[in-house]
């Protein structure tokens, strides 16, 4: 019936999603704090119209805070839905093959800024609860919670969240920002990397200078930002930062050997990224190192000049933005202070060395014996046809650990994005098909919570 429900509604379906994903809710650039309530009061629209008995926009300490609610017993059970309505930039534009902002259905794939991250994952969220409500078959409760500030690390939501601690009361968090192995290969997220981030400015002579009367005698910025960014990690690929591993859990053996049963074609995955070879932490599998081992990356580096042509120049100043993504246990504000101090420690007295904490989370793992985590097992098979693996996945959803800690209540990954779909990057799609069957296993989902 779910099918047939639909194949009727799609065209109906597919506008409501492209006229939230016309919307430019980018929030890392302030420049779209317009867009971003028109985002958010869209999503009430569309939640309110999908049969919620209130769907209303929230003020924040930054973006606002979309809730709304169906409650058809007080006695009952409460999902809480979280997902988020912001994207990241879509630059560079000139790599996208069609408007990031205008979708566009191609080879059965819907190309778009939020395609899948997170304005269609979370709408196949919407639509199941709409199937549900129409046809009178959802026996417990249903809140939603949708942000606009996940893709800059959630800065408001928890003091949102400990105020509204009430409003937010239930049973289970359900969240749709996570990935599948494969379209046919259906899995769910157990656990999630934590992050630290920063930025880090390196200071030398007090102007720009002229690197033909001072190259060799005075100490280039940027030279030393790269020296000090090798020092990070070793031969091995291990973080040398002191203290760093001394609350990473070692993953147990039996672990490791269902990672080392995770159908995984490495000449496939060198393939789809354009590589020749991998790398990462010696002594770990590629499965491993990035989903269940911390990592260090440079995402962003920049100083003196980058205009076109030449100019002969030693710079004042030289700029980073890096991150470590952290495993359960680890900490990310002691990470962060760990990681400063060190970077401080090393430095040399030619220059001058600011670390800028930017923002963070913890990690998460999910138990695989809760109710709510075997009825989305059962969406999952009714839908794809077939049992999900459990996975630990390597991105980051800070607010997850944040939850558990101020509401008290596990969360359920039950995300259907693929690798293909290219999030955060150029030509970011979503396959319809997934979208047909992550709307059915949603539904399924719900029917089998109890």
């Amino acid at each position: 019936m779910i099918k047939e429900y639909i194949a009727h509604n799609e065209p109906k379906m597919l506008e409501e999603l492209f006229s939230l994903i016309r919307i430019p809710s980018i929030s890392p650039k302030p420049e779209h704090h317009d867009d971003m309530l028109a985002c958010a009061e869209r999503w009430a629209q569309l939640l309110s119209a999908a049969g919620a008995d209130e769907a209303i926009v929230m003020p924040s300490a930054g973006n606002p805070i979309v809730f709304a609610q169906k409650i058809v017993d007080e006695q009952a059970k409460t999902v809480l839905v979280y997902a988020h309505y912001d994207v990241m930039p879509a630059e560079p534009l000139e790599l996208w093959k069609s408007n990031p902002f205008e979708p566009e259905i191609r080879d059965g794939r819907i190309w778009a800024r939020g395609a899948d991250d997170d304005k269609g994952q979370s709408f196949i969220q919407v639509k199941a609860f709409e199937y549900l409500v129409k046809n009178n078959l959802l026996t417990h409760n249903v809140k939603f919670i949708f942000e606009g500030e996940e893709e800059i690390g959630s800065p408001s939501l928890e003091s949102f969240c400990r105020e509204h601690k009430e409003l937010l009361k239930a049973n289970i968090i359900l969240v749709s920002d996570t990935s599948m192995l494969g379209a046919d290969l259906p899995s769910l997220t157990t656990g999630l990397r934590g992050l630290a981030y920063w930025e880090i400015e390196v200071t030398g002579p007090n102007r720009d200078l002229h690197s033909g009367h001072f190259g060799g005698a005075v100490a280039n910025p940027i030279n030393v930002l790269c020296q000090l960014i090798s020092r990070i990690t070793d031969a091995d690929g291990r973080i040398t930062v002191p203290g760093f591993y001394d609350d990473v859990e070692e993953v147990p053996q039996a672990e490791r050997d269902m990672i080392a049963h995770i159908p995984f074609d490495e000449e496939k995955y060198k393939q789809a990224i354009g590589v020749k070879a991998l790398s990462g932490e010696k002594g770990y599998s590629t499965l491993e190192r990035n989903s269940c081992r911390p990592s260090f990356d440079v995402c962003g580096i920049w100083g003196g000049y980058m205009g076109e042509g030449s100019k002969t120049v030693l710079p004042s100043k030289a700029y980073a933005k890096v991150s470590c993504r952290l495993v359960p246990h680890q900490d990310h504000h002691k990470i962060s202070r760990l990681f400063a101090d060190y970077l401080c420690s090393i430095a040399p007295d030619t220059v001058q060395v600011k670390v800028t904490p930017m923002h963070g989370g913890q990690g998460y793992v999910c138990p695989i014996d809760l109710p709510a985590y075997q009825a989305a097992e059962r969406g999952f098979e009714k839908a794809f046809g077939k049992k999900p693996l459990a996975v630990r996945r390597g991105g980051s959803i800070p607010i997850i650990s944040t939850f558990e800690e101020v509401l008290g209540i596990k969360t359920i990954l039950m995300g259907f994005g693929l690798e293909s779909n290219a999030i955060h990057s150029p030509n970011e799609n979503m396959p319809l098909d997934i979208i047909r069957k992550g709307i059915e296993a949603v539904v399924e989902f719900h029917l089998n919570y109890r």
